[in-house]
């Protein structure tokens, strides 16, 4: 009998970038675009490079580069450092079923080996649909999702990023077997990295899964082994995580037929996924009503049990880092209602301790609604109310936050926040060469020349 890993291997081995819809194609050049920019917005901030200076520090073959900086090192080491830059922000895409998850950190797992082996951008393409189909694959397979009893969504990205790997790299479909087989086994991930106060692992877990995947690609090559049926065997992915009832034929039904790609959702953003309904619904509010941050006295959020718990602890109420600021519900309500945006600038040192944030922030108050609670995860309902030195209090329910599939960004949309993140690293005339090869990048014919168009000119 076939194993999952044989069964999304031969998948990912026989798909071919004309078989792949037009709408699909056209999403992997916008979450790429938007990758792109979420990474260099993320240049030159103190975890980068720190980062940068560890992978630096490791040496290697110049085989791939990192984005932004220009810097060039072996494939693993790229795949990390770029998929690193793509979340640091918390402003990268997300997919949010029975799990959440973010596809777009495996897109260095197609991007580093890619340039190493000159693919072309219709290759790119497909390696990129290929990373959001079976990640978004396995968000679904679960119920509870895996991050609903403990586990980050990087014990999910450990069984994809091989793959994207393997195909990228031109590995058989037992070698890209094998490396499934090496990574899965490998990196498993506490969901306690995004719980409580956060520390910068919260951004590293998942860009770790994708460098595993990378490495477990190459060992491959070589002809090291791997489990073979890493998810169904002994104590394999579903006899370990057991306390959720697994339908495996969710990860290989109709494979290559239909491309979950376009279901996938953007973020707005800079901040974890269950504060954008409540920044959605304080903005508009705010706005509609033409309201004075200046006058509002209190400000209540109904969400989840989850939202309230994680998002909402004490230590979200006195936030002295970015890593607990973006996941700090009431401080992205302060900002939302003091600001009138949140952007990634909101986040640096001096922001947090903006006078009029702190002190909204102290009039934010975060409960459970059970309501909603029945409802998630397929609505992540939000309800906010303000209240003014007047005594009004206006209500706003938000069942869909902007850059959701129920309140899509366009395409001007994405170019916007592209070029608002990335204005800092290039020039003008760069941004808009970067945007017309994205949304040409099937023109390609070595995607090496499409990163050197990456790296920063100022």
């Amino acid at each position: 009998m076939e194993s999952i890993s044989q069964k999304m291997a031969r998948f990912a081995l026989q798909l071919q970038y004309r078989d792949i819809p037009p709408e699909a194609v056209k999403e992997a050049k916008r979450f790429l675009l938007d990758s792109v920019g979420c990474a260099l917005a993320a240049c030159h901030n103190e975890d980068m490079d720190n980062a940068l200076q560890y992978i630096k520090n490791l040496g290697g073959h110049p085989h791939s580069t990192i984005i932004g900086y220009g810097h060039k090192t072996n494939m693993p080491n790229a795949a990390l450092m770029n998929s690193l830059l793509v979340r640091a922000l918390d402003y990268n895409d997300i997919y949010w079923k029975q799990d959440p998850s973010h596809p777009s950190d495996i897109i260095p797992a197609a991007l580093s080996p890619g340039e190493y082996q000159h693919c072309s951008g219709k290759e790119l393409i497909t390696s990129i649909v290929i990373a959001y189909e079976l990640e978004m694959r396995l968000c679904l397979a679960a119920h509870p999702g895996v991050r609903e009893v403990g586990w980050h969504h990087a014990t999910l990205t450990q069984f994809v990023s091989p793959i994207v790997a393997g195909r990228t790299l031109g590995l058989t479909e037992d070698q890209i077997v094998a490396a499934v087989g090496i990574s899965g086994s490998s990196h498993s991930t506490f969901g306690g990295v995004v719980a409580g106060a956060l520390t910068n692992m919260k951004n590293t877990a998942d860009p770790m899964a994708t460098e595993a995947g990378v490495r477990a690609a190459m060992l491959a090559q070589t002809g090291y082994t791997g489990p073979v049926q890493v998810y169904e065997g002994k104590e394999g992915l579903f006899q370990v995580i057991n306390n959720v009832k697994w339908d495996d034929s969710v990860l290989t039904g109709d494979l290559g037929r239909e491309f979950l790609i376009t279901q996938c959702e953007y973020k707005a953003f800079p901040t974890e996924a269950l504060t954008h309904q409540p920044i959605t619904a304080a903005l508009n509010i705010m706005k509609d009503n033409r309201l004075d941050p200046q006058q509002v006295t209190g400000i209540l959020v109904e969400t989840t049990t989850r939202g309230a718990d994680i998002l909402s602890d004490p230590s979200k109420y006195n936030p002295t880092t970015k890593e607990t600021a973006d996941h700090s519900l009431p401080y992205c309500i302060a900002v939302a209602v003091a600001k009138g945006n949140v952007l990634p600038s909101d986040f640096e040192e001096k922001a947090l301790f903006d006078p009029l944030v702190r002190e909204l922030l102290k009039n934010v108050k975060v409960i459970a609604n059970p309501e909603i609670d029945s409802l998630f995860p397929k609505v992540k309902r939000a309800i906010c109310t303000i209240t003014t030195e007047e005594g009004r209090e206006y209500t706003r329910q938000e069942d869909f936050a902007r850059g959701s599939t129920g309140y899509p960004m366009t395409d001007e949309d994405i170019v916007s926040k592209f070029k608002a993140n990335s204005g800092t690293q290039m020039s003008e005339s760069r941004l808009e060469k970067v945007v017309d090869a994205t949304f040409n990048c099937e023109k390609f014919t070595d995607i090496s020349d499409y990163m050197n168009l990456l790296i920063s000119d100022l």
